[in-house]
């Protein structure tokens, strides 16, 4: 009786799977590979990136135009910055700094520097806090540009409090 049941259960386990639609082997494999090395990469990403976090590593990917950007938190503020190591001091547009809530006349701007097409105008201003990822810097020095800055930089005002920042590749690392 038991070896009846058995070789019916087996027999309709046969039927069933000869009745279902079957992918070439080589094709169903290919495809199984590569979706298990794409979850591979990604799940390896993630570690990396989650590591990176716990480590006190911010870890910025770098943008179609070349250029490292991050959402910086700036007196409990959150705006969107290019992160510029070649820029001495952080500098903010207009329309940041008023969404800050920093106040300035025409009056307080004057000549804070020089770009690469001459003097660059704004006014010197502190920061309270400046904040990217688990670091943060106190009492930053910044310039608000009111005109001519389409967005606004992160420069060594902030970054020299961030201990390394490096580039490998693609990716930004700054601290840890």
């Amino acid at each position: 009786m038991r070896n009846a049941l058995l070789i019916a259960l087996g027999t309709i386990i046969a039927v069933g799977w000869l009745a279902s639609p079957q992918k070439p082997v080589a094709e169903a494999s290919s495809k199984e590979a590569a979706l298990t090395a794409s979850k591979q990469v990604t799940e390896a990403e993630k570690q990396r990136k989650l590591d990176n976090y716990f480590a006190g590593t911010a870890e910025l990917s770098r943008s179609a135009d070349g250029h490292f950007y991050s959402d910086v938190s700036v007196n409990r503020t959150r705006i969107h910055a290019l992160v510029d190591t070649g820029a001495s001091v952080v500098a903010l547009t207009g329309a940041d700094a008023s969404a800050i809530g920093l106040r300035w006349n025409q009056a307080d701007v004057r000549v804070v520097g020089s770009g690469a097409s001459g003097p660059v105008e704004g006014v010197p201003v502190t920061l309270d806090s400046v904040e990217l990822g688990r670091h943060e810097a106190r009492q930053v020095q910044a310039v608000i540009i009111p005109k001519g800055l389409d967005v606004s930089l992160l420069g060594q005002s902030y970054l020299t409090t961030v201990d390394p920042v490096r580039i490998e590749g693609d990716r930004m690392l700054l601290g840890g």
